[in-house]
């Protein structure tokens, strides 16, 4: 279907989830039996991704043990190794040799999802932007990215955790992206960067267009990146059957 490529972000130390990230990188802690990061990669096969480039912090030599090179997987993976975490941005900049060639995936390591990423991808090619947000409505909106949209999904403002009462609607970041190896231009090189911080802000600034997908209320989406989201994301898989047997 796609020949895109795709970016996991797996450097984190997941410290909102200890003490089961102690022996466990985030990305690698069970959801309803199998680990996130190999539900994460069943779900990108189904779109035709079948080349994964995924960084590496704490704990990495066991993200590495248990997904090899990807074989075994049906995919072919390029790991990307921090000494020191770069960030999300900072990540995507240190494969930027993986990823110059066209468009590609950018999947936060902590998100469970199920949602049509082909529809995105489609939206994304339609409106030109040099990167496409995956946008989700939220009641929590001091703790997560807020972003506010005009009429024809173009992002007009992207404010990460915003003060209850500045918030400028409900739609948050849902750590999904289809980019444009332009960006790699505005993101810099072997220091620590933020898309949400860093990234989108000055690309707004200068006037790129940046755009929303916002998901469907029946299409999935949830970041594991706390005990309650987490204990939340299993009860979830295993009350919806269809997802269990797709992922």
């Amino acid at each position: 279907m796609f020949s895109l490529k795709a970016m996991i972000l797996a450097a984190g130390e997941g410290t909102r989830l200890r003490p089961l990230t102690l022996n466990t990188p985030k990305a690698m802690l069970p959801v309803a039996g199998t680990p996130l990061m190999l539900r994460t990669i069943r779900w990108l096969k189904l779109y035709g991704i079948t080349e994964i480039g995924i960084n590496l912090h704490y704990l990495g030599g066991r993200i590495i043990g248990c997904l090899g090179d990807g074989t075994d997987l049906g995919v072919k993976i390029e790991y990307s190794p921090e000494e020191i975490i770069l960030g999300t941005a900072g990540g995507v900049k240190r494969m930027e040799s993986f990823f110059h060639e066209g468009t590609f995936v950018v999947v936060y390591g902590d998100i469970l999802t199920d949602f049509n990423l082909g529809k995105m991808i489609d939206y994304h090619y339609t409106t030109g932007a040099i990167t496409t947000v995956a946008l989700i409505t939220t009641l929590n909106t001091s703790e997560v990215g807020i972003v506010e949209l005009d009429k024809k999904g173009r992002i007009l403002s992207f404010v990460e955790k915003p003060p209850l009462g500045t918030e400028k609607g409900n739609l948050a970041n849902g750590g999904i992206y289809v980019v444009e190896p332009k960006i790699f231009d505005y993101i810099p090189g072997e220091e620590l960067s933020d898309f949400a911080f860093d990234i989108f802000p000055r690309l707004l600034n200068d006037g790129l267009p940046l755009y929303g997908y916002k998901l469907e209320p029946k299409e999935y989406l949830i970041d594991i990146g706390s005990i309650d989201k987490y204990e939340k994301a299993n009860r979830d898989c295993l009350s919806r059957k269809n997802y269990a047997e797709k992922m």
